[in-house]
């Protein structure tokens, strides 16, 4: 019997970059998926992909900034398999424009419902059912949650609320054996970039990134993996995201300006 064999997974932002690595690398293990994401075709896809794998999978659509759907979907795991083991809030989206180019605000409201609200929520929902198996819950922020980065404005605000959020939720919920492990990538190649919010507030349409440059979706998943069966406390997959969290604290003024060439060069 494998650490997840058999374990109740729901994961958000399932069907695409990140979400869907992670869910094919801990397929083999043979967990039971809710998988949830907007694109139902998109998972229908990954669904085959891990029941090949040895996995059982349920499909349930969701909207993770509407309350309501959140709730739904815990409910529907919980009907269908009767409890909740892991929690993985890897739903997201990013920016990418500077502030004083911005002519729709509403972006910075939608990054906060998308990237920390959505997490409010489905947590929430699955709390009882996490204490009463002891699991675990995975949040993936970014970098950009433990430094300034600019033209991530709204991106970055979200991702540092979901670190006050989470590392809060850590503390009260330590005496009843349920773990939180935040991730903070770096830059991660999947489709949050194409799907970056412009200066109006529509989709930039193509990655600016060098992608031979960037970690892979694959990559990632695999170190996340690993932290989440050590019930790991922050998992910092790139050499650079280390080294941001140490200057944040010792040279704040050297992090700006490595903040500032990494958007600049793209990778």
């Amino acid at each position: 019997m494998t650490e997840f064999g058999g374990q109740v997974i729901v994961v958000t932002g399932a069907s695409e970059g990140i979400g869907r690595a992670f869910c094919l690398a801990l397929a083999p293990q043979g967990v039971k998926f809710a998988l949830a994401a907007r694109n139902e075709e998109r998972l229908q896809s990954l669904k085959e992909e891990v029941v090949a794998l040895g996995s059982e999978a349920l499909i349930l659509p969701t909207d993770v900034t509407d309350e309501r759907a959140c709730k739904q979907l815990i409910e529907q795991t919980v009907a269908a398999w009767g409890r909740i083991d892991v929690l993985v809030n890897n739903a997201g989206g990013t920016m990418w424009t500077i502030f004083e180019e911005i002519t729709d605000l509403s972006l910075f409201e939608r990054l906060m419902r998308l990237n920390y609200l959505s997490c409010v929520y489905t947590t929430y929902h699955a709390l009882p059912y996490l204490k009463a198996s002891k699991g675990r819950i995975m949040a993936m922020s970014s970098v950009a949650g433990l430094t300034g980065v600019p033209t991530r404005t709204g991106y970055a605000a979200a991702k540092h609320a979901m670190f006050g959020f989470f590392d809060s939720l850590r503390i009260e919920l330590a005496p009843h054996g349920v773990s939180v492990t935040m991730v903070a990538p770096g830059f991660v190649l999947s489709e949050i970039h194409r799907r970056a919010l412009g200066s109006d507030g529509r989709a930039i349409g193509k990655s600016p990134m060098k992608a031979d440059k960037i970690m892979t979706a694959e990559a990632c998943a695999a170190l996340m993996v690993e932290a989440l069966s050590r019930r790991q406390r922050l998992l910092l997959p790139s050499a650079r995201g280390r080294l941001a969290r140490w200057l944040k604290l010792i040279a704040p003024a050297r992090m700006d300006a490595l903040a500032a060439k990494a958007i600049r060069e793209k990778k």
